[in-house]
């Protein structure tokens, strides 16, 4: 039975800490850190771990990774009144750093958008560490030059918004018409069954009363096209045939990916 025990734990320490370098990139040092120091701390505390994991990742998070990642090329996402996380999470998950000539396209960007009312909400962007570490689930977000931001939603009556419609800003979809040609269907029918996997992972759907913005995500990523620094946007074909858009850096991602009818995808040269 003893020996059980100690199996047990040495594999659920192991889960953890793979667990949390995917999803923090930081979080499994941090967390063999905290054991450590979790032994070496005499105080008789509940959660003494947790208590000092926590401690440990926030001061992490907010003063060293920003002072070690420009070491490797990447800095956070710059916040303004235009440019803004869709869910905080993403910043406290370090999923929030971007190649500086990144954050140049957001910030002349969000100048184009001036007097619009619509603002650039982003969601993944990258990890601060190690071009091809990869930022789950994504397929490509692992060398600073992606990051992918919210659809433009509007009232009933027009006006544009800056809500979202689920939590995460992930999942939920503005689906093909029937005079639209629908990728989606393609992908499930070559096996592709992951295709719509966000739908897992909204958190909640809410603001259920906004609809999408074919005027204010049509005029979002046409500012963005005006940055000769983007290599390519991705977004679901029938959106990009709802929008009339024809640049040739809008491209289809391919159905190893994921929907693209949630968020839009940009990513530098």
């Amino acid at each position: 039975m003893r020996k059980m025990k100690i199996i047990f734990k040495i594999i659920s320490r192991v889960f953890l800490f793979v667990f949390l370098t995917m999803i923090t990139q930081i979080g499994g040092i941090i967390y063999l850190m905290s054991l450590f120091l979790k032994k070496k701390w005499k105080a008789n505390l509940k959660l003494k771990l947790l208590i000092i994991f926590s401690g440990l990742y926030l001061i992490s998070t907010f003063i060293f990774v920003p002072l070690i990642a420009p070491i490797f090329g990447r800095e956070k996402v710059k916040h303004t009144n235009g440019i803004k996380p869709t869910n905080y999470m993403t910043v406290l998950l370090n999923r929030n750093y971007v190649q500086p000539k990144l954050n140049d396209l957001l910030a002349k960007t969000e100048k184009e958008l001036k007097g619009s009312n619509i603002k650039i909400h982003y969601l993944d962007a990258n990890f601060p560490f190690i071009n091809n570490f990869p930022l789950l689930p994504h397929l490509s977000h692992n060398d600073g030059k992606k990051i992918d931001i919210s659809l433009i939603y509007e009232s009933n009556n027009g006006k544009i918004s800056n809500k979202q419609k689920s939590v995460s800003g992930y999942g939920v979809f503005e689906s093909p018409k029937q005079n639209e040609f629908n990728q989606i269907n393609e992908c499930f029918k070559r096996g592709h069954f992951q295709y719509d996997y966000p739908k897992y992972a909204t958190f909640g759907a809410i603001n259920k009363d906004l609809v999408f913005s074919k005027k204010g995500t049509k005029k979002l990523i046409n500012n963005i096209l005006k940055n000769r620094s983007l290599g390519k946007l991705f977004i679901e074909p029938h959106l990009k045939q709802r929008l009339n858009l024809t640049n040739s850096r809008i491209r289809y991602h391919g159905c190893r990916a994921v929907r693209h009818d949630d968020h839009i995808h940009i990513q530098l040269k």
